[in-house]
């Protein structure tokens, strides 16, 4: 006995060998439960929430690039001779019809006018004195004069008369000179800084204006459209799928993407196409009382042509294969995610317009699509998207009973 107590190495053994039967179970079962741990749970359904679809009449717009035209311009140049005496308009500022922009020394064109108011005078007097003669010689004809005399006095009066219509005319080209020295705006509108100053010697219809005249109230915009949307358009009319409105609503976007808040009016749509752009022009008159549009601004022009029978779904709901082919998920009946191919026709608010594909009461995954498959077994949830694109789920409506019955089921 003392022999194996004072052996060392047999109770170091001893208690190595019950120890690793004292704990050899308990090892087992610690080295078990990792294991237990890592086995994946069974899965779900997949969770995406869904908006049911509708058909509806849903406009059909057509955007177009377009560019600001003046309603009316007009480039001032002189239609008389002369050295500029005086500017009299205020830069840049609003001038009515009529409006004097600039003077030309008038010495010269008055002297001609008092020449030409004497050559009339001079000419009535003529006139005068042969018609005299005339009526007295045509009194007196079967007494003392001759047949010829009287044919030569009615030949006097009728040169005399001739003179008379020439002078009169010279005066009157006279006034006008005159009147021109003076040079008058010929439309309502803004004018631009004068090109010229005082004292500089213009000569008639030159070729330089000395200034333009525009108005901006109202505007036009031009736009275009391609030959090949417009038979589009035509094809949709023609299958029943497009309805006209009576009257094209027309707005336009500004160059900092601001809508304009006036509708415009559609003018003088062509009926030519451009043999170099293969486009066909319009032409939209806006009020502009505030000269908000310009001309010679970029601008975009919306027309509402009609409407047509189409149902609208989020673009962020679809997605769009390398084939250009674009598609969607819809949930049947089965809870399971069925994928469509659909048929559009544009778009509308970020919407597309969507004429095949879909229909009345389908229940469109617009939450969710992540990792989404084809026949995926799916839990939906009712949702909504607001103005901004937001998925929100849609609040349910509990009766009294049912609330308190939740609230006692929390407690």
């Amino acid at each position: 006995m003392p022999n194996v107590i004072s052996s060392p190495t047999f109770s170091m053994t001893a208690l190595a060998l019950v120890l690793g039967l004292v704990c050899a179970p308990s090892a087992v079962l610690v080295s078990a439960v990792p294991a237990a741990a890592q086995a994946a749970p069974a899965q779900g359904p997949q969770k995406v929430g869904v908006i049911t679809v509708a058909e509806s009449d849903v406009p059909f717009v057509v955007t177009l690039p377009g560019r600001a035209v003046a309603y009316e311009q007009a480039d001032i140049r002189p239609r008389v001779e002369g050295v500029i005496t005086s500017i009299p308009y205020q830069r840049g500022a609003f001038v009515p019809k009529g409006t004097v922009l600039f003077t030309i020394e008038p010495d010269t064109y008055e002297a001609e006018f008092a020449a030409a108011e004497a050559s009339v005078a001079s000419a009535q007097a003529a006139v005068e004195t042969a018609q005299s003669t005339y009526d007295r010689y045509n009194r007196i004809r079967d007494v003392g004069v001759t047949q010829t005399t009287l044919e030569d006095s009615a030949s006097t009066l009728a040169s005399a008369k001739a003179t008379l219509k020439s002078a009169q005319a010279s005066l009157q080209t006279a006034q006008l000179n005159l009147d021109r020295t003076s040079i008058e705006s010929p439309i309502d509108g803004i004018v631009e800084v004068p090109e010229t100053s005082i004292g500089t010697l213009v000569t008639a219809n030159q070729t330089d204006a000395l200034t333009t005249v525009t108005r901006l109230d109202p505007i036009y915009v031009d736009v275009s459209e391609s030959s090949a949307q417009m038979q589009r358009t035509r094809d949709l009319v023609e299958a029943g799928i497009l309805k006209l409105n009576s009257d094209v609503q027309t707005t336009v976007t500004l160059e900092t993407g601001e809508p304009y808040p006036r509708d415009g009016k559609l003018i003088t749509p062509s009926s030519v196409v451009s043999d170099t752009t293969g486009t066909i022009d319009y032409r939209v008159q806006f009020d502009n009382p505030d000269a908000k549009i310009l001309p010679g601004q970029f601008l975009r022009v919306t027309m509402t042509l009609g409407t047509s029978k189409a149902i609208l779904i989020p673009q962020n709901a679809t997605s769009r294969a390398s084939d250009g082919t674009l598609t969607a998920y819809i949930v049947g009946d089965t809870s399971t995610a069925e994928q469509v191919t659909l048929t559009t026709h544009g778009s509308y608010q970020n919407q597309w317009i969507v004429t095949n594909g879909l229909k009345d009461g389908d229940k469109l995954v617009v939450d969710g699509l992540m990792k989404l498959q084809n026949g995926a077994e799916v839990s939906t949830v009712a949702v909504t998207i607001d103005k901004e694109g937001v998925v929100q789920e849609t609040p349910t409506t509990e009766t009294p009973a049912e609330s308190a019955a939740s609230g006692a089921a929390s407690e």
